[in-house]
């Protein structure tokens, strides 16, 4: 519920119930009127590791400053915040979401337009600030393997060979990324490999087939590969990385023909926060607050500031890095945004259903 927070029983709902037994919002404040003089601002991620440090990277600075944000970590799927809009029952004011959330709920009227005149563009490294949400930090889904079970580091095309290296592989169930993985592992060049052949990169999936496990939350993704489920897997390099210093090494992972993609702040129709949510993305693009999902988690920075302030022991990490963006592909938000649905459905049908 909205009215209850990891801060406990909200403002809000404190002075509603003193007005309910007829208690003066007076004699709540002693001696100053107790008002709310900035909203709540609900902001939901998914979980984990993540709670702690979007409280610290953002929440702190933000609520130092008058504000009141909350650290949610319930997961924005695109079917909560859908319903919620649907039966207007809003309760999250910010989502940490992806372009195929834009791709999902922008056609359905669920998500409110960024308003660019609080948010600053100049903050967003070019391209990535669309109408119905606004990049927060840059990821990459890249291929991870087990030192333990294999020798040497892995090429992309060894994932889909079982002959020469034996044993279970990993991937999403989802096609966002794995489609794209699947076709630069076949040789597909980067600048080349949109418009996506969806064909092509299923028929690459449906031949090694019954050697597929799927994972559906990030944690999911860290246990396959840490208990020995998997010899390699398809993964966000923020897991891939925490996978690697947790294990010491065992895990490792590249980012050589990976997928850089933003995270992207969203809000949804009708938010309780109103405007207010914008204000909190904004105050969230600081490059030196970014620098903390770095350092935490391996989320590279979303403002090009940023870029200067990384540690030189962190680059190797940082998906956003120069050196790492040149072995990767960037991911089209426009082809998502036409083609998502449809080809959902048909990864789903054909390979991971």
């Amino acid at each position: 519920m909205r009215e209850q927070s990891a801060r406990g029983i909200s403002r809000r709902a404190i002075l509603r119930s003193a007005l309910a037994m007829g208690v003066a919002p007076l004699a709540l404040g002693a001696g100053r009127v107790f008002a709310e003089t900035r909203p709540e601002v609900v902001l939901v991620n998914w979980g984990g590791l993540s709670v702690e440090v979007f409280q610290k990277a953002f929440a702190d600075p933000f609520n130092a400053a008058g504000g009141n944000l909350v650290i949610d970590g319930s997961g924005p799927l695109n079917g909560k915040i859908l319903t919620m809009v649907q039966s207007n029952a809003v309760t999250w004011d910010i989502c940490d979401a992806g372009v195929t959330t834009i791709a999902d709920l922008g056609p359905k009227g669920a998500l409110e337009q960024i308003d660019y005149e609080i948010v600053d563009k100049s903050k967003v490294v070019d391209g990535f600030a669309y109408d119905l949400g606004v990049v927060n930090y840059f990821f990459s889904s890249v291929m991870a393997w087990d030192t333990s079970k294999i020798e040497g580091q892995p090429s992309p095309a060894d994932f889909f060979d079982i002959e020469k290296i034996p044993g279970r592989r990993m991937i999403r169930k989802d096609s966002q990324a794995m489609l794209e993985l699947a076709l630069l592992a076949d040789g597909v060049a980067p600048a080349d490999l949109y418009p996506l052949d969806v064909e092509r990169a299923l028929a690459k999936f449906e031949s090694i087939r019954e050697h597929l496990l799927f994972w559906s939350s990030g944690a999911e993704s860290q246990s396959l590969l840490r208990d020995g489920e998997c010899v390699m897997g398809f993964l966000w390099s923020t897991r891939a990385n925490m996978l690697k210093e947790e294990t010491e090494g065992r895990i490792d992972y590249t980012f050589e023909k990976g997928l850089l993609q933003p995270g992207i702040w969203v809000v949804p129709k009708g938010n309780p926060a109103g405007k207010e949510a914008f204000h909190a993305i904004a105050s969230m693009q600081s490059a030196a607050e970014q620098i903390i999902l770095l350092e935490q988690m391996g989320n590279g920075p979303a403002n090009p500031a940023g870029s200067d302030l990384v540690p030189e022991a962190l680059k190797a990490v940082n998906p956003s890095d120069p050196a790492n963006t040149a072995v990767q592909a960037k991911v089209s938000a426009e082809w998502y945004f036409e083609n998502h649905t449809a080809v959902y459905q048909e990864f789903l049908d054909r390979i991971a259903s």
